[in-house]
């Protein structure tokens, strides 16, 4: 991660003065504007692959441009800026959302886990809209709409938990972690019981339904005809989703444990699913493009939850345990995996020999890890 050098006289008589101390917050808000500076340009050759007359991204995939949508407004949350406030009402989800005929189970076509990242992404417009003034209520609706839907999915099979799909052939990790982010989140958005009882509810079932594997990581999901921890891939991003599940249900309820159970699996991650310090998906390899689509965003959104876990844990002591980590990752990314047009590959572990992809979902992961490690490392200025 590179730093400005350069101070205005009056901080640096500040600076002088202060000490230690200032030299450190100074040197940080310096990383903030520099990590939030590199995230700018990505987002810009993000764009690069947006189609405003479509909404989408070109070589994308729903679930996956509702996570472009997401993080382009966390930037401009971050950054103070206006720079993508179009993709509001151009992106495919903005335009459905401010239809009040959009039939929503015809667009997530029976996908529960793409349903809840929609749902994520509408909330983040919101954030955005709100902050500027601007009317959330088609945002808030529609993401009411897919939350009553995906509730609907939960039934006693194995015991409980939302279906992945309208298929009913699999109960896994990462649609239940979402349904217990999104039902945290809207007890926190909405103070409506519903929302707080069910987050309860997933938890208990998550924390007994085996998933998470004696190494303390999430495997992919459940056997179908056991319903045991079918041993299958420790992604990256089930461990970050179930860390800002978690955030959320502790600030709903004060429950600190919530706060150890996360961490139990964020320091799993660290240990287990990294090479030298740096993230690494099973299929990233430097010398062979082996990630499929979906798996090319998996990286960058471990950063983004870990970014909402931590802003809802509100602890300056765990923010310490992980901002360096989520540092090295921002700077492995810009060094190892960004290219001179400003995409990101899919490779942050190791410089590229020919097997980093480059893709608008590895680009949106990119821009991911950039925005979470500049708003976790951000630290105000004390005042002169």
């Amino acid at each position: 991660m590179r730093t400005s050098t350069f101070l205005t006289a009056a901080a640096y008589s500040w600076l002088v003065s202060a000490g230690p101390r200032a030299s450190e917050t100074l040197q940080r808000r310096a990383q903030c504007a520099s990590t939030l500076s590199t995230a700018n340009t990505v987002a810009t050759q993000l764009q690069t692959w947006y189609d405003a007359n479509t909404g989408n991204y070109n070589d994308g995939e729903l679930w996956t441009d509702s996570n472009a949508v997401e993080d382009l407004h966390n930037l401009m949350l971050a950054a103070s800026t206006t720079t993508w406030a179009s993709v509001d009402d151009t992106s495919r989800i903005g335009r459905a959302a401010e239809n009040p005929s959009t039939d929503w189970g015809s667009i997530v076509a029976g996908s529960w886990d793409d349903s809840q990242w929609i749902i994520l992404a509408l909330w983040k417009v919101a954030d955005y809209r709100a902050a500027h003034g601007q009317d959330i209520t088609p945002f808030m609706n529609a993401a009411s709409q897919l939350y009553n839907i995906v509730a609907g999915q939960w039934d006693d099979t194995c015991g409980g938990g939302v279906w992945w799909s309208s298929a009913h052939t699999y109960k896994n990790a990462v649609t239940n972690e979402l349904f217990l982010l999104t039902s945290a989140s809207g007890y926190l958005r909405t103070g409506n019981q519903t929302f707080l009882t069910n987050a309860q509810k997933v938890w208990a079932w998550l924390e007994g339904s085996g998933m998470r594997n004696s190494q303390g990581l999430w495997n992919d999901g459940l056997d179908f005809n056991t319903c045991q921890n079918n041993g299958q891939t420790t992604w990256t991003y089930n461990q970050g989703v179930i860390a800002s599940g978690l955030g959320a249900l502790y600030t709903a309820t004060g429950n600190t444990t919530l706060l150890d159970q996360a961490e139990v699996t964020l320091d799993a991650t660290i240990a287990h699913l990294t090479v030298n310090n740096i993230l690494k998906e099973s299929c990233d390899d430097a010398s062979s493009p082996n990630c499929d689509h979906n798996q090319q965003i998996f990286k960058g959104i471990w950063m983004k939850h870990v970014q909402y876990y931590l802003d809802n844990a509100n602890d300056a002591s765990r923010t310490a345990k992980y901002a360096p980590f989520l540092g090295s990752q921002s700077s492995a990314a810009f060094h190892f995996g960004k290219d001179a047009a400003n995409d990101v590959g899919s490779v942050w572990y190791a410089p590229d020999q020919g097997g980093s992809i480059f893709s608008p979902e590895a680009t949106t992961s990119g821009l991911a890890c950039f925005v979470s490690a500049a708003k976790v490392r951000h630290v105000r200025i004390l005042p002169v």
